[in-house]
């Protein structure tokens, strides 16, 4: 088989090998596996038409021959979706984030990150909750019971503006929800320095006469369009996902909720569930171990819900009960996922190669704390993964540069045998055989390092602390495309070095399309964040590097043994 025909057949699986990793991203559905544990010993079944599942007969906490939703009440009312109904706003500012509240429902409606800028302003802090015409993702938490404040209630805050004092460690925001048969309750959104976690509570004052059992809800309302994406990018994920330690990390896609046939675990004792967008998460983080059941749904057009409902437990006339959910509302930032909750680190996804993904985000943070560069430490990264490869890429070099070598003689043979094929791919062969050349052995090599490529290629998308993050001159951001294309450009030429040093091709369809290749590539780089354009510029020169040696030492070679033939002769 020609050597071109060999390196065009592994630039085809290569891009088969991405589009399959894409499909899997976006189309593999959510596995069945084995039904959680349950908690609920009926758990509560979703309405169509309703704003949540209604907990049903024989929760864990109801009392016995009581349902809550029998004896305390009816679901919230069913989201039209249209726009939300609005109230007074609360601003709240701390040292990370400047977040809204609106009294409507006492949603948490907007949060804007003040260390992650906005990719079209870098100097406005990123929303990632917000309520917009363009835009929905919002924070909302309600209590299931007869009378109970739902995300409709409409509650009252003693002030309007909450600012974390140098003094504070956090603020606490209380919403009073009016009273109904002698149940106060307030929702409580405490604050944290230096966190993106912001606790959300509900006190259940019960002065009423007789006992209740309400449950408490914690939901994320969301849209379907990813709000990041790029001309010739694979779109990362957008939409709900979920872990429990029975089933693991699991996504609930936008798309399997408009056909109702998503599968999750909906009751457990443990895990979490969020909405995920590129390089961000909102997620809800009940404590474990306690009883909770998850649901997820499509409200209505472009509009989706993915929650939580955990029992608050009995109350008696006279006492007093509480119950909190954390809500996480922030980047991607591995790291620090992992310490907040089990499982979380996975929001951050790098697909079926996460095995190869995290070890390699791993060593690229090791760089990133020892050089303070995020670019730096990609030409690190790049160099200590040609490091490993170096002994196949080396085998595939040697065998390119002897397919050099003897390229005149495999043209004499096509010459002479003409348009007879067969003939001439026999003579082939046997000329291989003759010159102990493998004409896969360039190809083979660089194959094996196709998944790794893969896993770079999501790790360096994926990872939010390559947003805004610097390099060197004019690139100012390794997330978004090379301003001025100066990298691609060098990118494209460093391709047309490594096509000139590859073995000369004796077909000539194949010789232009090898000429046009570089090029093409070119304008794909154009469009890819600089990052990655830094790691297969890198990856090119030093393999520009080790083929040239190899095959300055193989012509060496072949030349003094041309020599030392003729002088026998």
């Amino acid at each position: 088989m020609d050597t071109k025909k060999l390196v065009l057949f592994m630039i085809f699986s290569t891009s088969l090998l991405f589009l399959w990793d894409a499909w899997q991203r976006e189309q593999h559905p959510p596995s069945q596996g084995t039904p959680a544990a349950k908690v609920f010993a009926n758990g509560p079944s979703a309405r169509a038409q309703d704003e949540m599942p209604i907990p049903g007969e024989g929760l864990v906490s109801a009392q016995p021959g009581k349902g809550a939703s029998s004896a305390n009440g009816t679901s919230p009312v069913a989201e039209t979706g249209g726009k939300l109904e609005s109230g007074e706003k609360i601003l709240v500012k701390t040292n990370m984030i400047t977040a809204e509240i609106d009294t409507a429902g006492g949603d948490l409606r907007r949060v804007e990150l003040l260390f992650h800028p906005e990719r079209e302003d870098k100097n406005k802090p990123y929303a990632l909750l917000q309520n917009q015409p363009e835009r929905i993702n919002v924070a909302q938490s309600g209590m299931i019971g007869e009378g109970l404040p739902t995300h409709k209630t409409r509650y009252t805050a003693a002030s309007s503006t909450y600012d974390l004092a140098a003094d504070q460690d956090k603020i606490e925001v209380r919403l009073l929800a009016p009273e109904a048969n002698g149940v106060q309750v307030t929702k409580i959104y405490t604050f944290h320095r230096d966190s993106y976690i912001i606790d959300v509570s509900f006190e259940v004052v019960n002065q009423g006469v007789a006992a209740i059992q309400p449950f408490s809800y914690f939901q994320i309302l969301h849209d379907s369009p990813p709000p990041d994406s790029s001309l010739f990018m694979v779109p990362t994920y957008t939409g709900a996902a979920m872990y429990t330690e029975q089933e693991k990390f699991k996504k609930i896609e936008f798309s399997a909720l408009d056909k109702n046939n998503a599968s999750y675990p909906k009751n457990s004792d443990n895990g979490w569930i969020a909405m995920l967008e590129h390089y961000f998460v909102t997620a809800w983080l009940p404590k474990d171990p306690s009883p909770r059941e998850y649901y997820a749904k499509r409200q209505s057009e472009n509009r989706y819900s993915a929650g939580v409902i955990v029992p608050v437990g009995l109350i008696e006339p006279g006492q007093t009960a509480v119950v909190d959910v954390p809500l996480y509302v922030g980047p991607q930032e591995q790291s620090k996922l992992a310490a907040l909750a089990p499982g979380l680190d996975l929001t951050v996804d790098y697909g079926w190669l996460t095995v190869i993904g995290a070890p390699l985000f791993w060593l690229l943070s090791v760089y990133h704390s020892l050089t303070g560069n995020w670019g730096v430490a990609i030409i690190l990264l790049t160099l200590s993964v040609k490091l490993v490869f170096f002994p196949l890429s080396a085998a595939g070099y040697r065998s390119m540069a002897k397919m050099r070598v003897v390229t005149p003689k495999l043209q004499k043979l096509r010459e002479q045998h003409g348009n007879d094929r067969q003939r001439m791919h026999q003579a082939m062969m046997e000329f291989y055989k003759a010159e102990k050349i493998n004409p896969l052995g360039g190809c083979l090599p660089i194959l094996v390092q196709i998944p790794v490529f893969i896993s770079l290629f999501w790790v360096l998308l994926a990872s939010v602390e390559l947003r805004y993050a610097p390099f060197v001159l004019w690139i100012e951001d390794m997330s978004s495309p090379d301003p001025y294309y100066v990298m691609p450009i060098i990118m494209g030429v460093s391709m047309y070095i490594q096509s000139k040093l590859s073995p000369a091709p004796t077909d000539p369809i194949q010789a232009k399309v090898m000429q046009i290749m570089p090029f093409a590539f070119s304008i794909f780089f154009f469009f890819f964040p600089a990052g990655l354009v830094l790691y297969s510029l890198t990856n090119n020169i030093l393999s520009i590097a080790q083929q040239w040696q190899i095959t300055r030492m193989i012509e060496r070679a072949a030349a003094t043994a041309a020599i030392t033939t003729n002088k026998k002769k």
